[in-house]
């Protein structure tokens, strides 16, 4: 099977996953989806674990280099706080899916363990970027920006399970105005 078909597989399960989790991911629909048989999936997955860690790690440090390229394009941080939500605004936008991270987490202890710690692997890039951000707007001391951070982050993936749960996208964009409003995103 060729990298291109690996890739194709690993955007197929990425859309289940945040449509339905890692419990609706299935070798046979998969396969169905992209077209090939299968048997063939286990060429590069072994196992369902080993798909889902792929996806959940390719989904993370695909965010990662997107909010790294946020910083570096903008070169502003407070801009890049503005935008942060828009992350999370984009899965809703796309058949009302979640986080792919996010749905995983809250399956956590349905998870086998190296998807657990990819699953992890998102929160933990999140809130790094976060800290480091919110210093470098000043909104936060140093000690108090992974605090902080968590508190964000939490937040923001909460707006979009709340506007998912209604199918609205206007949901989490009150929401999001709201945290604003109090003070917790940086306006």
């Amino acid at each position: 099977m060729s990298s291109n078909a690996k890739e194709t597989i690993l955007a197929a399960a990425r859309k289940t996953a945040q449509a339905h989790g890692y419990g609706g991911l299935s070798y046979r629909d998969l396969a169905a989806e992209v077209g090939i048989k299968a048997a063939s999936i286990y060429h590069h997955f072994a196992s369902k674990a080993d798909l889902g860690a792929a996806v959940a790690r390719r989904y993370w440090e695909d965010i990662a280099a997107e909010l790294d390229a946020m910083l570096a394009d903008t070169g502003d941080p407070l801009e890049c706080l503005r935008l942060y939500p828009t992350t999370f605004r984009r899965s809703l936008e796309d058949g009302n899916r979640l986080c792919l991270c996010s749905f995983m987490s809250a399956e956590y202890a349905n998870l086998p363990e190296a998807v657990q710690r990819e699953a992890q692997g998102f929160a933990d890039v999140n809130v790094a970027w976060l800290a480091k951000v919110l210093v470098m707007a000043g909104a936060v001391k140093p000690e108090d920006g992974e605090a902080r951070a968590r508190a964000i982050f939490a937040a923001v993936s909460g707006a979009q399970l709340y506007a998912r749960s209604r199918s609205d996208v206007s949901e989490f964009d009150a929401l999001i105005a709201t945290y604003r409003a109090s003070g917790l995103l940086p306006a």
